[in-house]
């Protein structure tokens, strides 16, 4: 089979937030035992604030090995996944990956969230209004009977474009504007931080008896959502990608590598409690779920985009690749 160009059109017709959840939990499942296997992140800052990102993974299972590489700029991203056969190294798939990296996030968080938050939570609080948000939201909803969602942000019109979109998507669910971080918070069930804080939002004294926490915004160093100290709390502490949680974010550096402090074996991997079907503690004070972003999630999707693109007929055949000898010597002039 010839290579195929799967675009953001394709992705949205062929894959939904259930479609994706379901994705991620098969591929999750596979990471314990050594089935599927992550490629921790690499990224290149530039111009001061850029980034340049590069995941991947290997699944051979499904026979895919495959990378995503974007820039995150002031000017907007481009990125895209990269799927190769396990077996022979040829390219099966360029796919157009905005979508299915929204999908990708909002469905980890899904994940976590059905994991660790109390079976009957029914208020949520989305801290950010930026193109995540709403997906995060429905996430949440994807996995608790959520009947009231709190908005906070630092900006108020944010925040009323946001509570707009909520009740225009949801209309089944209240959604609020909250003018503090403390009204926020208060008494809420599922806190999602999704935002570019460079300092906490959510302090260790303000998450509420009970929460859960995903933390999803903060996935380079310069960035922090919430105060270490808020790990002290947590009965269950998980990452998608631990090592990434190592190199990359900032709260768990100050948290687990402080001289004396806690082990890193406490951060559990997140495909290790979807194997074990793990489930909240009882009587848990908080939980928290660091989203870093890691090629399994990515390569989980796009092997299933992949799979039903060929099924259905859809992506841009791209001609087959023609090898051409190098030229070592020129014999053009300066």
């Amino acid at each position: 089979m010839n290579p195929i160009w799967i675009s953001e059109a394709d992705v949205v017709s062929l894959i939904d937030l259930p479609l994706a959840l379901s994705a991620l939990e098969e591929t999750l499942r596979l990471e314990p035992s050594g089935a599927a296997e992550n490629m921790t992140k690499t990224v290149v800052t530039f111009n001061g604030h850029d980034t340049l990102h590069a995941i991947g993974a290997a699944v051979p299972g499904a026979g895919v090995v495959g990378t995503k590489t974007w820039t995150h700029t002031a000017g907007g991203t481009g990125p895209l996944v990269l799927l190769f056969d396990a077996k022979n190294g040829s390219v099966l798939a360029v796919i157009e990956a905005f979508a299915l990296g929204q999908l990708r996030t909002a469905g980890i968080s899904a994940v976590a969230t059905g994991r660790l938050a109390r079976a009957d939570a029914r208020e949520m609080t989305i801290v950010g209004s930026g193109k995540q948000a709403l997906p995060q939201v429905a996430a949440v909803l994807a996995v608790r009977d959520i009947r009231r969602v709190r908005v906070w942000s630092p900006t108020p019109a944010n925040r009323a474009a946001l509570v707009a979109k909520l009740a225009a998507t949801f209309p089944e669910v209240e959604a609020v504007d909250t003018s503090s971080a403390e009204e926020a918070f208060a008494g809420t069930d599922v806190i999602t931080l999704a935002t570019r804080a460079t300092s906490p939002v959510l302090t260790a004294a303000g998450a509420p008896r009970g929460v859960h926490v995903n933390a999803v915004g903060a996935i380079v160093p310069e960035r922090a959502e919430f105060e270490p100290q808020l790990l002290a709390r947590c009965a269950v502490v998980s990452a998608d990608s631990v090592p990434q949680t190592q190199t990359l974010s900032r709260e768990f550096r100050e948290y687990y590598g402080a001289a004396g402090g806690p082990a890193w074996d406490a951060v559990v991997p997140l495909s290790r409690l979807v194997a074990s079907n793990a489930s909240r503690p009882d009587g848990a004070d908080v939980t928290l779920f660091k989203a870093m972003g890691m090629g399994i999630s990515d390569l989980a999707l796009g092997i299933k985009v992949h799979e039903l693109a060929r099924q259905r007929g859809l992506g841009r055949e791209i001609p087959p690749r023609v090898n051409v000898p190098i030229r070592y010597n020129s014999t053009a002039k300066a």
